[in-house]
């Protein structure tokens, strides 16, 4: 019998050591950045490439040394860049733009460009933690995220005039951020909202990749992990949840995703968009994988975003 005990005590042991070490390795791949970020040129080069109907813009950006710095601090203390541009013609109409995950600002300047150069709008890129030049101790994956771009409203607000009209437009891990900044009590100037390929909940994301990746149910590691982010983060992967916070958003929000996204699945979409109160369209793009959904339709996703907004484009 003791020698049983022994075991079965062996066996726990050898179990939770190794769930502490799966869930450690879990935040260290998940929520640990250690990319680093491109310059401005090498940035311009890419986007170039990829869309080379954006070549005239930016080099004219380039040109006038138009893109600038600014930098925040947050209520915590930490240290938050973003770059903006104002528009061509003085304009409240301004749009705040939330890139994806391990990302940084400069990779949302093709949306600079729909609204800039297609809409005329100014345009505010911040750098989300531990992304580009932000300071942070993890990738809060949108969740604490969502109080920084309340902040990063506010400033683009006092920016370019006060009382501007503005959107919030995110991609990925930027979507889920403004689904979960639409859950709160926005400033009057935010006044619509568009998410491109945003999760549900951080924890239905990691749940995803967690079988995918390493072919492993949610339990026990994703719960020891949730806890674990919990006590060192102060959040936890499921309340982490952009649906229940579109669940609480009465202002217009357009969701888009591409129906071959296997990143986000496109099934996400669906409930996001049903739990959504007020006014939403959704468009959810043929063909398309994560992300890519500008790049493969570029004109018709200027068009439907305008549309949303009761805006005509400048130039098409």
């Amino acid at each position: 019998m003791k020698l049983l005990r022994r075991i079965i005590f062996t066996i726990l042991t050898i179990l939770i050591v190794a769930d502490v070490a799966a869930s450690y390795y879990l935040q260290r791949v998940a929520l640990y950045n250690d990319s680093m970020p491109s310059s401005i040129d090498d940035a311009f080069r890419h986007l170039s490439r990829r869309g080379p109907f954006l070549a005239p813009w930016l080099d004219s950006i380039a040109d006038g040394e138009l893109l600038r710095d600014t930098f925040v601090l947050s209520s915590d203390g930490t240290r938050l860049h973003a770059y903006y541009l104002p528009a061509s013609r003085p304009t409240r109409h301004t749009a705040l733009l939330l890139h994806g995950y391990k990302g940084q600002a400069l990779d949302m300047l093709h949306i600079g460009y729909l609204y800039h150069h297609c809409l005329g709008y100014n345009i505010l890129l911040p750098d989300l933690r531990t992304h580009g030049q932000s300071e942070g101790t993890h990738i809060q994956m949108g969740w604490h995220d969502r109080l920084d771009a309340l902040t990063w409203a506010e400033v683009g607000d006092a920016m370019f005039g006060g009382e501007t009209w503005m959107v919030v437009h995110g991609i990925s891990m930027g979507a889920a951020t403004t689904m979960m900044l639409a859950g709160e009590a926005t400033p009057s100037c935010v006044k619509a909202f568009v998410e491109d390929c945003g999760y549900t909940s951080v924890w239905d994301e990691f749940r995803i990749e967690l079988r995918k990746r390493y072919g492993l149910p949610p339990f026990p590691v994703l719960h020891s992990s949730s806890l674990l982010c919990k006590l060192r983060y102060g959040w936890s992967f499921g309340e982490a949840s952009a649906l229940a916070q579109v669940a609480k958003c009465s202002k217009p929000m357009l969701f888009i995703h591409g129906d071959n996204d296997d990143f986000v699945p496109t099934w996400m979409a669906t409930p996001l968009y049903e739990a959504m109160r007020g006014p939403k369209a959704l468009w959810l793009a043929p063909g398309v994988a994560h992300a890519d959904a500008f790049w493969t339709f570029p004109d018709e996703y200027t068009h439907r975003v305008a549309q949303f907004l009761c805006e005509e484009p400048l130039d098409p």
